[in-house]
């Protein structure tokens, strides 16, 4: 223990400042998906993100990726979603072979009710998120609706979990 009057040996990775420097500027969210593009409208339409651009000199991201050799298998490995201001976390979306088959271990919280003063007022807002997402393709599995806190849980149209809050 510092302080002791005994020598230790810095453990590797110890750092002693109280709290260790940044690790990441950005989040990248990555979810595993049987359609990529399908799952990637779906997230887009919900939460007003984009695709990524295009990088200049190329009309789409397939002649993009052709031209850089990516395999005609490959083409529609993935998919993103962008926030168009660049504050929330990207969304990449990459095929895999199996399908989902437990529940996640991750899930995102989207909170639709920002303003909102009164509980009334939280649950109106999420209700009709929950309504739009429904009309998008995602499922409510459940209500939370206690004293202390109100959101809908849902499943897209893969089956990942998530909340509206």
């Amino acid at each position: 223990m510092a302080g002791d009057g005994v020598v230790h040996e810095q453990q590797p990775g110890h750092r002693e400042e109280p709290y260790p420097r940044r690790m990441a500027v950005a989040i990248n969210v990555t979810i595993d998906c049987r359609e990529p593009e399908r799952l990637a409208q779906f997230w887009r339409a919900l939460l007003g993100y984009v695709d990524r651009p295009v990088p200049a000199g190329y009309a789409s991201w397939e002649e993009h990726d052709r031209a850089a050799g990516v395999p005609e298998s490959d083409l529609d490995a993935g998919s993103a979603a962008e926030d168009p201001e660049g504050r929330g976390p990207r969304l990449f979306f990459q095929r895999v072979p199996e399908p989902k088959t437990t529940k996640n271990r991750v899930h995102l919280d989207v909170d639709v009710s920002a303003g909102a003063r009164t509980p009334a007022a939280v649950a109106a807002k999420v209700q009709a998120e929950a309504a739009r997402a429904e009309e998008l393709g995602a499922i409510i599995v459940r209500t939370n609706d206690d004293d202390k806190d109100y959101f809908v849980v849902l499943v897209d149209p893969e089956g990942n979990e998530f909340c509206l809050t």
